[in-house]
């Protein structure tokens, strides 16, 4: 076997690897997904969330001005 076809069978190799793990990143993907619920009303609630956050974290920060 000469040098050419040893680095076109690691090629290959490779190539099935990376092909395999495409394919359990997918459906790891996909589980992730289906394990999450209610798609939209989860986006909505982490919305509220963060606009919250937000609020509490800028009342934090603004100068009282009641003095």
């Amino acid at each position: 076997m000469g040098m050419k076809d040893q680095f076109q069978d690691k090629s290959e190799q490779w190539q099935q690897q990376a092909k395999q793990k495409a394919e359990q990143a997918k459906q790891q993907g996909q589980r992730g997904r289906q394990g999450q619920g209610q798609g939209p009303d989860r986006d909505r609630m982490r919305d509220e969330e963060t606009e919250r956050l937000q609020r509490e974290e800028q009342e934090r920060l603004d100068p009282d001005y009641d003095m």
